[in-house]
């Protein structure tokens, strides 16, 4: 492994590789024997050059033992090998052939100080951003980001060019240009690499600006003339004055205010034949005669003199507050200031346009749980607090066809459209069963189908238990779409707002353009006429509750992709759902899709205003949309014809 390396590094440092491959590393060790055993940091440099030089494939290794303590010197004849201590003796390893070159009792062991690992460290630096592994190039590179170094920066920048990993030569070229910010030899090359810093977005080069800006309170008579300042604090306005003064006091530049207990018992301590300061003590109850006997013992030395309000003003108007940056070079700070500022600016745009990502990911899951409560509820009037339960029955269904085809792919492809026959069914049963019994009575449906979705959460309890069940997405579905190191969305939301756009498309079509939509739309706006036309309400009805229950099933999969699968899920999506068939109109596709836009754009945009409290985010949600349905009661999209005002 280290061979190709090491023939990389001999093409970056310009050597013949011919050569340099021809040499072993003991005859060098001899020839700097008493610098191999006691190196010292001035003159390493110059041996491991040489090292470096004979293009020995072992080189790396030598280098690393020697920084870990792992090299001796037998005191026979004085050479150099890896060495393992077991118990008194020690088992040597040649160091050019890595052969066993048996034991001894008799070496020492080579232990360079901590200037001279640290020289060590930074050679080893370009074998090891060179490694032909590339888990080995980015530990390399993650452990420069750890702990910076000047010294890091050449060998890192020589690695550059030959990396071919885009994405780590991204990193290198990111972080090469930190390091020279902070180690450059001028401040045009620092000034340089901060401005090529500025077109990142990442946390990192953030972080390294913020510390190029940080600053430390200073006090002065006035302001000094070298320093690099980076803001003038004016007492009122960024400091109170009482803050001010405490700073002074810690300082050592004002003396202590004193506390009324402090008065109190120097006063106290200080009474003779009934008096203090030449004041009876039964007028100390009067702060002005108070502050007179205080006053008093203060210009005899007997206590420390009192702090009026005229010696804090005195005090804090011969003084100056600032903030200093701990970097002196004042064209390095500004810029830092201007390329920060200028990522900032951008992160927040970013920001704003990932947020608005998350709203339209959940406005596609509430449009997905709302579709099919939209065309019963508004076909039907029905109000069927079991339509969470059917987003259930879906989640489950998609469970069972991955226990059965263990192909995530294909129990996908099945489960689809097995949850929407599923729940189609189940759908029908309870029209028929249940909600024909009892239309135009809506306070009997809502109760009816309350208990009805108590008995199916418990069904379902009874027969996959209170475990949540895993439904696992294709390894496709897997990681996220990154546009940057600010804007992501997962794999799995993109599927499902596609699954939703297809939803439309295809319930578009069954409304607008089949038999089955025409007559949903005449029974929609006028059931009686509708009949009269000799369309049957009652089988539209039927198949209108089984379309919207198995339009449900569907989502369901899609939510138990990402979402925990139990009994109880269907309840967390209920109210979101109706809330999105009235805000954007009952028995209104494109109604629907506007609520469920404004739901989730609202709730996104409360929830980042308010991140730690989602609580309170629905609670803020809940409440604009009262006053919204206030002033458009009908909703977004209002239901047009004749039955449009029952």
């Amino acid at each position: 492994m280290f061979r190709a390396l090491f023939l990389a590094c001999i093409l970056l440092l310009g050597l013949p590789a011919r050569t340099a491959l021809a040499q072993d590393l003991q005859p060098i060790l001899q020839d700097n024997a008493e610098e191999v055993a006691s190196p010292s940091r001035s003159s390493v440099e110059a041996l491991i050059e040489e090292l470096v030089a004979t293009g020995s494939p072992e080189v790396p290794d030598f280098l690393a033992a020697w920084q870990d303590r792992g090299v001796v010197r037998r005191d026979g004849d004085g050479l150099f090998f890896y060495g393992d201590r077991e118990g008194g003796s020690w088992q040597l390893t040649d160091i050019d052939t890595g052969a066993d070159a048996g034991t001894t009792e008799n070496a020492a062991e080579i232990r360079p100080n901590g200037g001279v690992r640290r020289v060590i460290a930074s050679a080893l630096v370009q074998f090891q951003l060179s490694d032909p592994n590339i888990a080995a190039r980015r530990e390399a590179l993650e452990s420069i980001a750890r702990r910076p170094q000047a010294d890091q920066l050449q060998p890192l920048r020589n690695s550059i060019e030959g990396e071919e990993d885009p994405a780590l030569r991204a990193a290198k070229e990111r972080l090469a240009n930190r390091l020279a910010a902070s180690f450059g030899a001028t401040t045009e090359v620092r000034v340089e690499a901060i401005e090529a810093m500025s077109g990142a977005m990442d946390i990192d080069t953030r972080a390294a600006l913020s510390q190029m800006l940080t600053t430390e309170d200073r006090i002065a008579d006035e302001l000094p003339e070298d320093a690099n300042i980076a803001r003038v604090l004016e007492v009122g306005d960024d400091l109170t004055e009482a803050e001010a003064y405490l700073r002074l006091v810690d300082e050592g530049l004002a003396p202590a205010p004193l506390t009324n207990d402090a008065i109190r018992a120097a006063l106290e301590a200080n009474i003779d034949n009934g008096r203090v300061g030449g004041v009876p003590v039964g007028q100390l109850d009067d702060p002005a005669r108070r502050e007179e006997a205080y006053a008093a013992l203060a210009a005899d030395g007997a206590v420390p003199p009192l702090v009026t309000a005229k010696d804090r003003q005195e005090a804090l108007s011969s003084h100056v507050f600032f903030l200093e940056y701990d970097e002196p070079d004042s064209a390095v700070t500004d810029a830092a200031r201007e390329a920060l500022d200028g990522i900032e600016a951008r992160v927040g745009v970013y920001q704003v346009f990932d947020v608005g990502l998350d709203a339209l990911s959940l406005a596609s899951i509430y449009f997905l749980a709302a579709i099919g409560l939209a065309i019963t509820f508004g076909v039907m009037g029905v109000i069927n607090m079991a339509h969470g339960e059917f987003i259930m029955m879906g989640a489950y269904t998609g469970y069972v066809v991955q226990q059965v085809i263990p192909n995530y792919t294909a129990s996908l492809i099945v489960a689809l459209p097995l949850a929407f026959a599923v729940t189609f069914g189940a759908g029908v049963a309870l029209e028929r069963l249940v909600i024909r019994w009892l239309y135009h009575r809506p306070l009997e449906t809502l109760l009816a189908t309350f208990g009805i979705s108590i008995a199916l959460q418990q069904l379902a309890k009874n027969i996959f238990g209170t475990q949540a069940r895993p439904l696992t997405s294709p390894s496709w579905l897997d990681g996220a779409w990154v546009i940057n190191d600010v804007v992501q969305i997962a794999n799995i939301r993109i599927a499902i707002f596609v699954l939703a756009l297809v939803f439309l498309a295809l319930i578009l079509w069954v409304l607008n353009r089949t038999r089955l939509g025409l007559e949903v739309r005449a029974v929609t706006q006028n059931p009686g006429m509708a009949g009269s036309m000799g369309i049957n309400p009652d089988r539209i009805n039927m198949l209108t509750f089984g379309l919207g229950s198995g339009i449900a099933g569907i989502a369901g999969v899609a939510i138990g992709l990402y979402a925990q699968v139990t009994s109880e899920m269907g309840s967390n999506y209920i109210v979101q759902s109706f809330m999105t068939v009235v805000v954007g109109g009952v028995g209104n596709v494109w109604g629907t899709l506007a609520g469920a836009a404004l739901i989730g754009i609202l709730q996104k945009g409360i929830e980042w205003f308010n991140p730690s409290n989602t609580l309170a985010a629905q609670t803020y949600m809940i409440l604009f949309i009262i006053l919204f349905i206030q002033f458009r009661p009908k909703g977004i999209v209002a239901l047009k014809g004749r039955a449009a005002g029952d």
